[in-house]
């Protein structure tokens, strides 16, 4: 096997959800307010394209059991076609990462290491991510579980100091133009709802397989009620001005002040940011050097996370020439290249896998 470690359910459900949120609360209020403006906080309830990405994944690990979806490629469509398709899966997950990676770089160098080069930035993040995948699966499993509770406090101590500040009114009317303008928003949000088909590359690594659904589908249920919450902290703090800001959730930091002391708390968005970051590119790092792996049938995956991790700085380099350009491909072309790659594909592939699997049934009967 590749990957001999295993990871439990609980687990598997911290790196699902670090594998999500991070990135969702740095970009997505701004841009999901252009769309939804103060219905912004019900977009991420609508959470169709996690929903059916996990029902995909879960059916096809029932028919297949022990493979993930690059393997299952193979299965379902032979295999030759099921290689190319493999092959496409993981092009893609390169480029993600290298959105990923970019995301991080950009926010760091632009809030903070200003006169920091991005590529140092980005080369540094990818090394120590390197390491922690080397280490395999099991510790990247216990990274996200020590780092979860961390994250979570964190999160929590930029919105608890500014409860009293925010605005209830800001929120209102709510759905004044109809249930249309909360669906727009969403629709941007449905490109991390889909990153959900990194469930398919640990539902095989997981040692308690009964409890695995109900744990992907808490931390679904937790990654929507953490956008919600950012959202609407979000926009009852900022109104009307948030689309005007690249990161709103770094302004909230930024607005804290506790008695005039603990003041200007950015620190502690880079620290969320940072934590998350290191997990989210860690897991996407890992499905991606493991499905490689898998797909040019070698015994170990360990001598090709180096030369993946130069592609992926290299990536992150080449998927955009600057900052706006790239949060403008997010609410664009990615979103419909990352429905069509991790949703309509594999729901495709169910398709398929189902009617074989009926027919097969009929001819053992006939």
């Amino acid at each position: 096997m590749v990957e001999k470690g295993r990871i439990s359910a609980f687990q598997m459900g911290r790196m699902i959800y670090l594998a999500i949120t991070p990135t969702a609360i740095l970009t997505t209020p701004a841009i999901t307010f252009k769309f939804a403006k103060q219905d912004m906080w019900i977009s991420p309830i609508w959470a169709f394209c996690g929903l059916i990405t996990l029902y995909a994944v879960f059916r096809l690990h029932a028919i297949y059991p022990g493979r993930n979806i690059v393997q299952a490629c193979e299965a379902v469509i032979g295999r030759l076609p099921g290689k190319l398709l493999g092959a496409l899966f993981l092009l893609y997950y390169l480029y993600l990462i290298g959105i990923i990676l970019r995301e991080y770089g950009e926010f760091v160098v632009g809030s903070f290491l200003f006169t920091t080069p991005l590529i140092v930035v980005s080369g540094s993040m990818v090394l120590v991510c390197a390491i922690a995948v080397r280490g395999g699966v099991e510790i990247v499993g216990r990274f996200a579980e020590l780092l979860l509770p961390a994250f979570v406090t964190l999160f929590l101590f930029i919105i608890i100091p500014i409860i009293p500040d925010l605005r209830v009114p800001n929120m209102f009317p709510i759905m004044a133009n109809g249930i249309t303008p909360s669906l727009a928003g969403a629709f941007v949000l449905q490109t991390w709802f889909s990153e959900l088909i990194s469930a398919s590359f640990l539902l095989p690594l997981v040692a308690d397989q009964k409890k695995a659904k109900t744990s992907v589908l808490i931390a679904l249920l937790m990654i929507v009620l953490t956008l919600v919450v950012a959202n609407l902290a979000t926009l009852m703090l900022l109104g009307d001005i948030t689309g005007g800001y690249t990161y709103p959730f770094l302004i909230l930091a930024r607005y804290i002040n506790l008695a005039e002391f603990f003041t200007h708390l950015e620190a502690i968005f880079m620290a969320i940011w940072v934590l998350g970051a290191f997990v989210k590119i860690c897991v996407f790092f890992y499905v991606t050097v493991l499905g490689a792996a898998q797909w040019m049938n070698l015994s170990d995956y360990r001598p090709i996370v180096f030369p993946i991790g130069l592609l992926v700085t290299l990536s992150s380099m080449w998927v955009a020439p600057d900052l706006q350009k790239l949060t403008f491909s997010i609410s664009t072309s990615v979103t419909f290249s990352a429905m069509t790659m991790f949703v309509i594909v594999p729901m495709l592939l169910l398709c398929l896998a189902w009617v074989q699997k009926r027919w097969r049934g009929t001819a053992a009967k006939g």
